[in-house]
């Protein structure tokens, strides 16, 4: 299980790769669409931003998967949008978009699960490695008025 310093380092060299080449890499990881995902700190109420992949992509939704490389514990991003689901969302490098955090229920999970496991197998070796159900999470925009 990564360490919190090798996750800050990594999310750190994405940015910097993304930021060096103008967004010409790093918009993909492993083959899977990259987002920048923005929450809001649950202890601090301050910005917090963290890169990750997204498995699926549903047409403007973006599904992403709180596995922390199979870790025992939640990632914190997860707990920070349990607290306050409206995000910010730079999907492939992309403008910011304000979108809602839904965690998906075991009903809603199991056939994404199924295909995200399907599509890319680290995931289930990442739910092998905890006792915990890695969580998913759909990103919808925020749409006007609402």
């Amino acid at each position: 299980m990564p360490s919190d310093f090798t996750l800050k380092a990594a999310n750190a060299v994405h940015r910097a790769l993304l930021r060096i080449s103008f967004g010409r890499w790093g918009t993909e990881f492993y083959g899977m669409p990259a987002l920048e995902l923005t929450t809001i700190g649950r202890k601090t109420g301050q910005p917090r931003s963290v890169m990750l992949t997204a498995p699926i992509v549903d047409g403007d939704d973006y599904i992403i998967v709180a596995s922390r490389g199979g870790d025992p514990t939640h990632p914190a991003w997860y707990h920070n949008l349990r607290g306050t689901p409206t995000v910010e969302v730079s999907f492939r490098n992309g403008p910011r978009r304000a979108m809602t955090a839904h965690i998906l229920s075991a009903e809603q999970r199991a056939p994404l699960w199924s295909r995200i496991t399907a599509d890319y197998p680290v995931y289930g070796d990442y739910q092998k490695r905890t006792t915990r159900e890695i969580p998913l999470v759909r990103l919808t925009p925020v749409t006007e008025g609402a």
